[in-house]
């Protein structure tokens, strides 16, 4: 683990970056106490493939989404609920 200070890091950001990437942890401090990590950003694991979840998930009635709410529901949705809060 490299621990440098602010101006250190100020003056070497670019190497700390390069070595932080690399896998090693950077801590800046300031004096004496630890105040940030430096470390990179978790690259993407590749490409999306498309259908991957075809039938895992169960196939819903249309009816699920084509009925008309109950009112008590549709007056919550329009902001005039009027229920406990």
């Amino acid at each position: 683990m490299a621990t440098v200070t602010v101006h250190q890091a100020k003056t070497n950001l670019s190497k700390l970056i390069a070595r932080a990437e690399a896998g090693e942890e950077v801590v800046i401090l300031r004096g004496k106490d630890p105040v940030v990590r430096l470390e990179p950003i978790a690259k993407k694991k590749g490409k999306r493939v498309p259908g991957l979840s075809k039938g895992k998930i169960p196939d819903l009635p249309d009816e699920f989404f084509f009925e008309p709410l109950p009112e008590e529901e549709l007056r919550a949705w329009e902001g005039e609920f009027e229920g406990p809060r």
